[in-house]
């Protein structure tokens, strides 16, 4: 039986062009490096690496949606024990499903995390303070609302996405004190709160389809005070269950201090997202 070409190159010995050392191998055993073939140089093998690549990121997006959605606690476990290699990292999966969420809210037209200036003044509980730090505003920059408000609107959606990064930290300082007695390290906790931040993008990026499905057929979505309240406590809701699970796979956490733990997140999760409007609100209004 003939040897292929592939094989008879692998066992040929070649120097590591990064290590400088001498291999018996296909792949350099300290740096992964691979012996050069012909085809390498090649269009058609430029063109196969890339599809691999594209083809293996993919396949690993998705298993990690996959566990996140439907294994809570899974994904955070295998990053901190492993296996790693079957799933892309925490950050890099926050990233990516936050991308998918604003583009899902561009497509939606209803703001979860910022909102106009109009609604800053009239519509939030912190309007009264929000239309006195306003009016200081304008009278210190010598401008009128009319010529400020769009400014402010396109800030504020810019500043929405790019800092939405802020929320992992108040989480994961939660769970520190939290489980404690859990001995898990820094990183684990930290993992944990990128996981459950994008499990919350995704959970909204469904309400927002949904709230769209709804305007579609003649409703008034997010701006109807009851659809928006029940909305809000529905996602809470699966917020509550989806910790309830991983909390126990992650952090061993039981019986009735379990419940009191989940309580204890569910609400501060309730009050992250209007927190954090507000404080996109307050940097938006000093750096425009």
């Amino acid at each position: 039986m003939s040897t292929p070409e592939s094989t008879k190159l692998a066992t040929r010995q070649w120097r590591c062009p990064t290590c400088g050392i001498d291999v018996n191998a296909q792949h350099c055993p300290d740096c992964g490096e691979r012996v050069l073939q012909a085809k390498d140089l090649t269009f058609m093998g430029l063109m196969g690496q890339v599809l691999q690549t594209v083809t293996s990121v993919d396949s690993r997006l998705l298993r990690s949606l996959r566990v996140l959605i439907t294994r809570p606690g899974t994904i955070t476990c295998a990053y901190v024990t492993g296996p790693r290699r079957p799933y892309i990292g925490p950050f890099q999966l926050f990233l990516i499903v936050n991308v998918v969420f604003f583009a899902v809210q561009s497509f939606s037209g209803s703001p979860v995390f910022s909102n106009s200036l109009h609604s800053h003044m009239y519509d939030q509980d912190w309007s009264e303070f929000a239309r006195t730090l306003v009016a200081h505003k304008l009278q210190a920059e010598h401008a009128t609302l009319a010529t400020y408000a769009p400014v402010f609107d396109h800030a504020v959606d810019v500043n929405a996405k790019s800092l939405v990064i802020l929320l992992v930290l108040p989480f994961t300082l939660l769970l520190i004190p939290l489980f404690a007695g859990s001995h898990r390290p820094f990183v684990t906790h930290l993992v944990f709160a990128l996981h459950l931040l994008a499990f919350l993008l995704l959970c909204s990026c469904i309400l927002l389809l949904f709230t769209k499905l709804q305007t579609v057929f003649g409703g008034s979505g997010l701006r109807a005070p009851w659809f928006d309240s029940g909305s809000f406590v529905a996602l809470i809701a699966v917020i509550a269950t989806y910790l309830y699970v991983a909390t126990a796979v992650v952090y061993q956490a039981k019986g009735l201090v379990r419940a009191l733990k989940v309580a204890v997140l569910a609400v501060v999760i309730a009050a992250a997202v209007p927190g954090y409007r507000f404080l996109i609100f307050l940097v938006t209004l000093y750096f425009t």
